[in-house]
């Protein structure tokens, strides 16, 4: 079967795939002759993985053929596995020792929404899509996201010298009576070693009138043990949270509640060696350095849900800006709010947060 690069408009080599136009016809494999090897079933997956599916051009999403993902997946499932082993790596800090990461791990958790607009993130080729173009900006090291995600982004060849951490734990579904009952439904240690990537992120919430919250602490201390044993960094994300007058979860941003989560997380496991923290800017954006005087663990921040406003976007960049400045901050991992700009300038948001660093 004959593999064309993963556009939108169409498969290169075959008949396009827009309104109206008939999909190519696959070509059945060839058979192996006497004496002859039989011919690998997942050239087309490794092909297609080679291939970035997003040019600058056009709006985001609109270039990812999500039929073309589809039918590598229903044919050649190994496909992702055989592009994840041979993904080219680079190492989790350049040169240069900061890190910029782009989230998308929120659609495992059900949270869908960005800002006022509900569903915002439910359409996965324009989430693709987005995410390729933020992925091919200067700056921009790497993706952090689930597997169904990742196994995408492997399949249209985004990966390429990008750090990759995979997000572990996304049970505790967000609205859900169970929130905190945050269970690890995502990658495993053993999957982040065996595909290749550089890391783990877990997001560890607790409510000290919570009993449940004891069971998630043992979890995670026992999930950055397994990570270290592997010798792969994990991204711890604290926060003390608590239910609101209409039980919604509520994470605490005052300098001591955030001092607190940073102070708990630090010292989960048996080693620290490899544990890193994704920690969010305190209300009051001055206290950050107080705060951070807390764990000598590396640190990136997290960049959140920062409005929609030029205003309130510029307020928050101007947070980052003076958190990134402090001596254990080593990057910044932003998500809804650079792939869902409410003006839809994905490459400009990305560049913009990727300048602060």
């Amino acid at each position: 079967m004959r593999a064309g690069r993963v556009t939108g408009t169409h498969a290169e080599g075959g008949a396009g795939t827009g309104p109206g136009a008939t999909a190519p016809e696959e070509t059945p494999e060839r058979q192996a002759g006497p004496g002859e090897t039989a011919p690998r079933a997942s050239t087309l997956g490794r092909r297609a993985a080679r291939a970035p599916a997003v040019a600058d051009a056009g709006p985001p999403g609109s270039r990812v053929d999500v039929a073309e993902l589809a039918r590598i997946r229903a044919r050649h499932p190994e496909a992702v596995a055989e592009a994840a082993a041979r993904r080219a790596r680079r190492p989790l800090l350049d040169d240069g020792g900061r890190l910029m990461i782009v989230a998308a791990d929120h659609p495992a958790r059900g949270s869908l929404d960005v800002g006022g607009r509900r569903l915002a993130m439910a359409d996965r080729a324009d989430l693709l899509g987005r995410l390729c173009l933020a992925l091919s900006r200067p700056g921009v090291d790497g993706v952090l996201a689930t597997a169904d995600i990742l196994d995408d982004l492997l399949l249209l060849g985004a990966l390429e010298h990008k750090v990759v951490l995979g997000s572990m734990n996304r049970g505790g579904l967000h609205g859900a009576s169970f929130e905190l009952d945050d269970r690890f439904t995502g990658h495993r240690p053993e999957d982040i070693e065996r595909l290749g990537f550089d890391a783990g992120k877990l997001l560890l919430r607790v409510d000290y009138t919570d009993p449940g919250s004891l069971a998630t602490l043992e979890t995670a201390a026992r999930v950055i043990d397994a990570m270290a044993a592997r010798r792969l960094p994990v991204f711890v994300e604290p926060f003390i949270s608590r239910r609101g007058p209409g039980g919604a979860l509520v994470n605490d941003l005052s300098a001591e509640a955030v001092t607190r989560a940073i102070a708990i997380a630090s010292g989960l496991g048996g080693t620290s060696a490899y544990t890193w923290l994704k920690v969010p800017v305190t209300e009051d954006p001055d206290a950050m350095a107080r705060v951070m005087r807390t764990s000598t663990l590396p640190a990136v921040l997290l960049g959140g849900d920062i409005g929609d406003s030029p205003a309130e976007r510029a307020a928050a960049y101007d947070r980052w800006r003076g958190a990134l400045r402090l001596p254990t901050v080593r990057g910044l991992v932003a998500g809804r709010s650079l792939l869902y700009p409410a003006d839809g300038d994905v490459a400009a948001a990305v560049d913009t947060a990727a300048g602060l660093l």
